[in-house]
């Protein structure tokens, strides 16, 4: 990059006698005015449109303001780390501070071991203010300092890293019921079982801790889950229930043997107290779903083989006896088409033999009307048995379509000429087709 260097040079002297009347000369015209609407902005303005508007003046607006942000403030703590004072709190004796809520005597119930340095600090500078024996006695009280004192040493507690671990250890407003199977079971577990872990949870000495999940937690983050509790490293402690160990430095025995009682105690609540966070794990571990699902397809897979194979084995007996059932069905409606068709058949064959009857009975009549073919007067009985029998060869020659076509050539003629030359006709048909010899036929 280049440097760039400044060069301080002084403006150039005017000449003598020059003036600004006589020796000014503008090199260019201004340029001409543009009206624009400006908005006046800022917190300056909005104080001077306040006192405008209210008609003060600036103390009177700054005393006010001041009064409103401190009203502001006093209701924000209200909001965050204020709750109503139960009267029998109230009473307490401040020399069994060891027995009292340190939370609620602050006001701090709902927020306990996840209250902040600052909130202990606001909440207790509220309480003072609020119950300094100074002042009670300008009120007029005659109330003693007892609470005031509960309010100091609950402050002294919670402001104390160590003090404070102690008592959270035995805090017993911060637990959660363990939810009976009774309740798991008519409810959601998950909903449930959450808030427990979720309180037990503070007493871990490693971060994060692992959630309990949902129904739609994977295999690895269940069972990570209950290994972590299985094996949960705790902070708990139970000083804060020792038994105060004397200061009389003269009685060195009292002191050990108290010492050593506070010892043996401590340990007992720790034992209990891990016998009964194993119970809680033990308890969910047994209601929880998804362990069962997961052992089903833990089953599911080991024995894999075993499930395909019975698959299998089912599947092709299903499917034998699907076909078994297929096969039945086909040779059934084998069985009625075959039935159906001989019906068919036997119903065609019925009527094509009525119609051959009556096609039949048909060329008989049409002889009976030609006279059986005689000229003149009745036929004689041996010319009717001659015509009739001719009539019969025609109909043994020819099958049952010529039979009706030729039926229907004589159906309803009654000219004798007319139905002996259809016949002469049918017999020359069936002479060409070589069914019947030249001649053979004599009657027409």
């Amino acid at each position: 990059m280049t440097a760039v260097t400044q060069v301080a040079l002084p403006l150039p002297i005017l000449p003598e006698g020059w003036s600004a009347e006589k020796d000014f000369k503008a090199v260019g015209p201004l340029s001409p005015p543009t009206q624009r609407n400006i908005e006046p902005v800022g917190p300056h303005f909005l104080a001077h449109a306040r006192r405008k508007r209210h008609k003060r003046t600036f103390s009177e607006d700054e005393r006010i303001q001041a009064q409103e942000t401190a009203k502001k403030v006093e209701d924000d703590d209200a909001g965050e780390i204020s709750e109503p004072e139960d009267p029998l709190m109230l009473q307490r004796d401040a020399k069994d501070w060891k027995g009292q809520d340190h939370y609620a005597v602050l006001g701090l119930s709902k927020h306990r071991y996840r209250a902040t340095e600052d909130q202990i600090k606001r909440a207790h500078r509220k309480k003072v203010l609020k119950h300094h024996p100074d002042k009670k006695a300008a009120a007029g009280s005659t109330e003693d300092d007892s609470f005031f004192k509960c309010i100091q040493k609950a402050t002294e507690v919670l402001l104390d890293p160590v003090k404070r671990r102690q008592f959270d250890s035995v805090d017993e407003g911060a637990n959660v019921e363990t939810p009976s199977k009774k309740q798991t079971q008519r409810g959601n577990f998950y909903k449930l079982w959450n808030p427990v872990f979720d309180s037990e949870a503070r007493f871990s000495k490693v971060h994060p801790v692992p959630c309990l999940g949902d129904e739609n937690s994977s295999k690895d983050d269940v069972y990570n889950f209950y290994e972590f509790w299985y094996h949960f490293d705790s902070w708990r402690s139970f000083e804060y229930q020792d038994e105060d160990v004397p200061d009389d430095n003269e009685n060195r025995d009292q002191k050990r043997h108290v010492e050593k009682k506070n010892q043996n105690r401590r340990k007992k609540l720790k034992t209990e107290d891990t016998q009964r966070l194993r119970k809680l794990v033990d308890d969910a571990l047994a209601l929880d779903e998804r362990i069962k699902k997961f052992k089903q397809q833990e089953y599911n897979e080991k024995n894999k083989k075993k499930l395909e194979k019975e698959a299998e084995a089912k599947r092709a007996q299903e499917e034998a006896k699907k076909a078994k059932e297929e096969e039945a069905r086909l040779a059934k409606e084998r069985d009625e088409a075959e039935k159906a068709e001989k019906a068919e058949g036997k119903k065609a064959k019925e009527a094509a033999k009525n119609a051959a009857k009556k096609n039949k009975r048909v060329l008989r009549g049409a002889a009976k009307d030609a006279n059986y073919f005689h000229e003149g007067g009745n036929a004689p009985a041996d010319k009717i048995d001659k015509a009739l029998a001719d009539v019969d060869l025609v109909i043994a020659k020819i099958d049952n379509e010529q039979l009706a076509l030729l039926s229907s050539k004589l159906n309803g003629k009654t000219d004798a000429a007319e139905i002996k030359s259809i016949f002469v006709d049918e017999v020359k048909t069936i002479t060409g087709a070589g069914k019947i010899k030249e001649g053979e036929i004599k009657s027409f």
